[in-house]
Order: C-alpha cells, then structure tokens, then sequence
C-alpha cells in the first residue's frame, strides 16, 4: 500500500473518531456534566454556591461569614492532624516502637478525619439554613453535585 493511501486512510479514522466523540457529548447525558463542569473549572465553590442558590446580598454575606468559621475550624483540626502525624512518624526514630503509642496515635487520626467530615457537613447544613423556601429545591439539586464541585485539583477552601 502506497504512504499516501494509508495516510489518508488514518486521516478519515482519526476525522471519523473525532466526530463520533464529539457527537457523544453533544446527544448523550455526559453533555449537561462535560459542558456544565468546563464552565465551572474557572469559579470557585462559593461563586458555585451562591449562583446556584440565587442568593441574595444579605445571603450572600451570611454565606461568607459561614465561611470564615468553617474554614477557622478546619484549620484547627487540620494543625491536629499535622501535629499527631509528626508525633507519629517520630516513633520511626525509636530502636522500639511502642506499638500502643502507634496504634492510639492513628486511633486518634481516624477520629480527626471524622471530626473534618462532620464539621463539613454541618457546614452545609448551615448554608441550607440560610435558603429560604424557593431555594430549597435548588439546594437539593446543588448536593447532587457537592462531590464533584470540591473534587476539582484545586488548593482545598473547604467552602
């Protein structure tokens, strides 16, 4: 077969894939999530948050102040964490590992992680405090996609 006979064949395939795929995402249901993601990849959790809800300016502050706390108590468990883990990994230097000492240090972490996912969740439980009664429904639809709003490879904010 002749070079420009298989070239052109690879261009119609590679023309033809193209297509399908693009085809895909414009007529399946990865469509609303493709596109609505893209467009989301430049805003921030709160900028999300607040459109998504319609909030208002009072709202909108209430939100911010949420915020502040949220991300305070975070903070703290987050120096928690930092400290127990050093205080773990210290007894690598040990000739002896107390494995007690090891075992309630890791206990102690287990326990701090869980601290983070209840104040996260209680976090979001003050936001919804602050919808009123036509927002609740956009809520709801809003912790369908929480996951994937505080998933992206973005230095975490813990809005």
């Amino acid at each position: 077969m002749e070079k420009s006979k298989l070239l052109t064949i690879a261009v119609v395939f590679l023309l033809i894939l193209n297509f399908g795929t693009l085809g895909f995402l414009l007529f399946s249901g990865a469509k609303d999530g493709f596109f609505r993601q893209h467009h989301e990849g430049d805003r921030e959790p709160r900028q999300i948050i607040i459109h998504e809800l319609h909030f208002d300016k009072n709202q909108t502050i209430a939100y911010d102040k949420c915020i502040q706390l949220h991300r305070g108590e975070i903070r703290n468990i987050q120096d928690s964490i930092r400290n127990t883990k050093n205080e773990l990994y210290l007894l690598l230097n040990q000739k002896s590992i107390n494995t007690v000492k090891k075992d309630s240090l890791i206990l102690i972490l287990g326990h701090l992680q869980q601290e983070i996912e209840a104040t996260h969740f209680n976090h979001f439980l003050n936001i919804k405090k602050l919808c009123n009664k036509n927002q609740l429904h956009d809520f709801e639809a809003l912790t369908q996609e929480l996951s994937r709003i505080f998933s992206k490879d973005r230095k975490p904010r813990h809005d």
